[in-house]
């Protein structure tokens, strides 16, 4: 099912999409936030493929808020106002929808994900094989297999390869939501590894042919596990 959050600081209009929500069959609630801030909280901490969101929020408008998103879900914009209709286009977002929703407008909205149309973004992304990173004012594409490992640094992170590194910024939640799970493990609450790369495991640590990484208590399992079925 297509995961998704709701967005929106009127409680009337929250109850009207998660309705239409539930009407569709197709969707996994997994969150309803009533201001910008709540909703990268969300985005951080589970897996969310799509996003209706209100334009009119409190603090922070809808898409100041994707603004400041490195790698935003799909999105459905929702506002009473049409005149943002234009400025919307910008973020390339699925659709545009107008209160009062009707469930039939919602519809037509939601089919184009539903009927296979779109993809999610990661899907997008796995298909394509490379993403591009922003580092020192410029967009750099890097395909998922020249990274080595990828080092968390609060709000930043090291991008490691064979001839470089990249410094950008994003946290490890966001990153590790775009790779591909077949390619890449989180084997520390820093640290980010692309199994190709796993020359050896010992202990816990990680040798690389950029050097040795840390594995962390809880991704101990995890890694081990990797191993074994190797």
């Amino acid at each position: 099912m297509i995961k998704c959050i709701i967005v929106e600081d009127e409680v009337l209009a929250q109850h009207v999409i998660q309705s239409h929500v539930q009407q569709t069959g197709k969707f996994e609630l997994v969150g309803t936030c009533s201001n910008a801030l709540e909703a990268k909280e969300v985005l951080d901490k589970k897996e969310v493929d799509l996003i209706f969101l209100d334009i009119q929020l409190p603090g922070m408008s809808g898409l100041n808020f994707l603004r400041t998103l490195a790698t935003p879900p799909l999105v459905v914009l929702t506002t009473a106002y049409p005149e943002y209709a234009l400025e919307s286009y910008e973020f390339n977002v699925i659709d545009y929808l107008l209160k009062p929703i009707s469930f039939e407008r919602f519809s037509k909205a939601v089919n184009k994900i539903v009927d296979g149309r779109l993809f999610t973004q990661k899907e997008s992304i796995e298909q394509a094989g490379h993403i591009f990173i922003k580092s020192n004012n410029k967009f750099f594409k890097v395909n998922f297999s020249e990274i080595i490992y990828i080092e968390g640094m609060k709000d930043y992170l090291k991008i490691y390869t064979a001839e470089y590194r990249l410094v950008t910024h994003q946290t490890m939640s966001e990153m590790e939501k775009i790779l591909p799970s077949k390619q890449f493990m989180r084997v520390h609450k820093s640290y980010i590894v692309a199994l190709a790369y796993v020359r050896s495991v010992s202990g816990n640590s990680i040798e690389t042919q950029k050097g040795t990484i840390p594995i962390g208590n809880v991704y101990k399992d995890n890694m081990m596990n990797f191993v074994v079925r190797k």
